[in-house]
């Protein structure tokens, strides 16, 4: 047997490999403390797993339109025209399982060998895995914690070449928490102007924002990125879904979304209909307190971890404005993160996600997706693992 020549551009997870590391320990039976999962602690508001009871008594049970139900559809349309006073139609909509699915059928349709995507590193595990295998180039523009992890729009204009398809935008951030502004995203847009470049804007933390901030969506801050820019959003960080999986794509260009939605139905058709159904329920705000509630237990955790790694000499970290993770600078201890998680994971039993990971050396990643007792502690070892070494 040989594997196709194409799985020979994916490279293996750091993060599966960290994650791996821990369960063998936990059989064993050391105590383990993960700070390395992407997903809300908290369980899918009521008012949601009741919508999908009752979508499973009254029958929705079958086949659905690939692109997703007329009623799911327009919850979203409607979503993104309260939010951000976005304009689509049902034909500018693609439902699909989960955002990261909608991002591999975004690469599949439109990357070819050789074209080139721009990605902001720190980035999201993903994204220049799904480009390379799209035979595509990933191009990475650096930042750090002294720019507050966004590229300029300077940058941008300096990594554009004839090969460049899409720039990746994630506002806000895994694994950083940074922010793009709405005159930053004008900034970019301005660059953009006159080229035929796509913007994948990833909204997916949209809604867990911190000290007041207020979000912008990439489409909304003037009519040239809307018609260029490539909304990427679903329900798996914001309302507790992460095992649902619903994600979604709005863009004005039709073509794209004829071609998804052909792609779509030869892969995996339709997102599960009791999802669709039970989506319709966040979607038009019915969970906003829980929402709510979630987003300030995250800001509480967020406020006593950042005090308490900038405690810690010889580590630092920024405050997020957004997500659930801190990126925590131990440049002073090392440059190889790698190594440092793994000794940090069998000497205190504490999983963090190496920077290495997010393509970019010298952090590690750290989520209080997880109870106040277990940050505490965790950063408590971690305290004691630098200080003994």
């Amino acid at each position: 047997m040989k594997i196709a020549k194409r799985m020979e551009n994916l490279s293996p997870s750091v993060t599966m490999a960290i994650t791996a590391l821990a369960r063998e320990l936990k059989a064993q039976g050391k105590d383990i403390l993960s700070f390395s999962a992407g997903e809300p602690d908290f369980n899918t508001p009521d008012v949601i797993k009741q919508s999908a009871i009752k979508a499973i008594e009254d029958g929705y049970t079958k086949y659905t339109a690939v692109e997703g139900i007329t009623e799911t559809k327009q919850a979203i349309i409607n979503k993104l025209n309260r939010d951000h006073g976005l304009e689509y139609s049902l034909e500018h909509i693609v439902v699909s399982n989960g955002a990261k699915h909608s991002l591999f059928n975004l690469f599949q349709l439109l990357i070819e060998e050789g074209d080139e995507v721009i990605i902001p590193a720190p980035y999201w595990v993903t994204y220049p895995e799904q480009v390379k295998y799209s035979d595509g180039v990933p191009v990475f523009i650096e930042t750090d914690d002294t720019t507050s992890f966004k590229v300029t729009a300077q940058q941008v204009k300096a990594a554009i070449t004839d090969k460049t398809k899409v720039l990746l935008l994630n506002s806000p951030s895994n694994p950083t928490g940074a922010v793009y502004t709405k005159e930053e995203l004008l900034a970019i847009g301005e660059v953009l102007k006159g080229t035929d470049i796509l913007v994948f804007s990833d909204e997916m933390y949209e809604k867990i924002m911190y000290n007041g901030e207020e979000f912008t969506a990439a489409a909304s801050v003037s009519d040239d990125m809307f018609e260029r820019t490539v909304t990427i959003n679903g329900l798996s960080k914001s309302v507790a879904m992460t095992g649902w999986r619903f994600g979604y794509i709005a863009t004005p260009k039709t073509e794209l979304v004829r071609s998804m939605i052909k792609l779509q139905g030869q892969v995996t058709s339709n997102v599960n209909s009791i999802t669709q159904h039970a989506a319709i329920t966040a979607l038009e705000g019915h969970a906003d307190a829980d929402i709510e509630m979630m987003r300030k237990a995250f800001e509480e955790r967020k406020e006593i971890a950042v005090k308490s790694f900038n405690d810690i000499e010889g580590i630092s970290c920024i405050e997020p404005q957004g997500a659930f993770y801190l990126f925590v600078n131990i440049k002073e201890i090392t440059d190889n993160s790698m190594k440092f998680c793994e000794q940090l994971l069998e000497d205190k039993g504490v999983a963090v996600v190496p920077g290495l990971a997010f393509g970019t050396e010298g952090y590690f990643r750290f989520s209080f997706a997880t109870d106040l007792a277990s940050i505490e502690e965790g950063i408590r070892r971690i305290k004691d693992f630098v200080e003994n070494n």
